[in-house]
């Protein structure tokens, strides 16, 4: 059997999402590896799988500094007791109140959040005062992105103006650098470099200035081979853990195999070269263009439609297949892929082992 096939699938509803934990633990292995076994230089994000037992598998190899987007994926990582989270997003309204709750909640996790402006550093630190708490933040700082981040021509005037906040503090720069997706490795480094020189001479020019030493945070998954073998710093892939055909083919270099697909199965012919299967969009991730999926066991087929519940195929010759043939693919984006289900099943060695909770794909777990 190829090592993506189940001996069971007969009994495998579809759509579903399938997990094959050993390989994941063997991107975790690689990633470990690729910083020579210094794991506090890693800052894995869990957006990417927001699994608590895929969470744990980390946290066993050692890794205990992490990142998030959502109060629910800070949550799994509290209910871990994770050492460090970093919900790096800017959280305002209801969520503030959230992030009191979840710090009161799990006081054995250090939690820190963003600014990149100063009325979220001040409704911040305001709300926390109230709460008679004290919390340290980073500065999200734009060096690319365009996304969010204040830009650094202007950010040392922040870091001043925070600083007379009285329950905040900040003791880091937040530098992402996710637009940097060049396939060839000396045009990415390059890229990275440059990016980088930015959000270093920022860090430098605010420590001359306010005698304050400052963590810095960079890179995803795209970049983060470029920034290894910086001193003093932390890079934070996610998608490495599951892997993806997009970014598969965009980083050949980068040694992580795919350990998530989705089973899907064929329910109409609809001609000689059309069929249909049922992997809609609430199956796979559909913010890209076509193809968003492409298939292990048929990879001469061509996503050319999509509806909620459909999948529409080309074929060269739709008579090798049949109705309930079940193909596996490879999304695309895996990340909001795996948000689309409320649980993944664990395969090892062409057989279901498990099935886990997809917990934090939820926008609220508890709090």
């Amino acid at each position: 059997m190829h090592w993506y096939e189940i001996d069971t699938i007969e009994k495998i509803d579809s759509p579903s999402l399938i997990v094959y934990a050993s390989r994941a633990k063997e991107n975790i292995d690689s990633l470990i590896k690729m910083v020579g076994g210094n794991v506090d230089q890693l800052r894995p994000h869990v957006k990417t799988n927001k699994i608590a037992e895929v969470c744990q598998m980390m946290m066993d190899e050692g890794i205990r500094h992490y990142k998030c987007a959502t109060i629910a994926e800070a949550e799994m990582l509290g209910l871990l007791k994770a050492h460090n989270v970093l919900i790096a997003h800017q959280l305002m309204g209801p969520k503030l109140n959230r992030l009191v709750a979840l710090i009161k909640s799990f006081p054995g996790t250090k939690f820190s959040c963003l600014i990149d402006n100063i009325e979220t550093a001040t409704s911040v630190s305001n709300l926390f005062g109230e709460a008679g708490l004290k919390i340290d933040v980073y500065m999200d700082v734009n060096i690319g992105m365009n996304r969010s981040g204040i830009i650094t021509d202007k950010a040392t005037t922040l870091f001043k103006a925070a600083a007379s906040l009285s329950n905040i503090k900040i003791i880091g720069l937040h530098c992402y650098d996710g637009h940097i997706r060049e396939t060839n490795i000396s045009s990415r480094n390059a890229q990275a470099d440059a990016a980088f020189e930015n959000a270093d001479q920022l860090r430098k020019n605010i420590e001359a200035s306010t005698s304050s030493k400052l963590e810095l945070i960079v890179a995803g998954s795209c970049s983060f081979s470029a920034h290894i073998k910086r001193k003093d710093v932390q890079v934070s892939p996610g998608t490495f853990v599951f892997w993806d055909w997009g970014y598969k083919n965009l980083f050949p270099d980068l040694p992580f195999e795919f350990a998530a697909l989705v089973v899907t199965r064929i329910i109409s012919i609809i001609d000689e070269h059309t069929l249909c299967t049922d992997l809609g969009h609430k199956a796979v991730a559909a913010e890209n263009p076509m193809p968003r999926v492409h298939f292990l066991n048929a990879p001469d087929a061509e996503p050319v439609g999509q509806s909620e519940e459909h999948l529409v195929v080309k074929v060269q010759d739709a008579s090798k297949y049949k109705v309930g043939d079940v193909w596996y693919g490879v999304p695309v984006h895996i990340c909001p892929t795996v948000a689309l289900y409320d649980n993944a099943l664990i395969v090892n060695n062409n057989k279901v082992v498990d099935e886990w909770e997809v917990v934090a794909r939820k926008r609220k777990i508890t709090i």
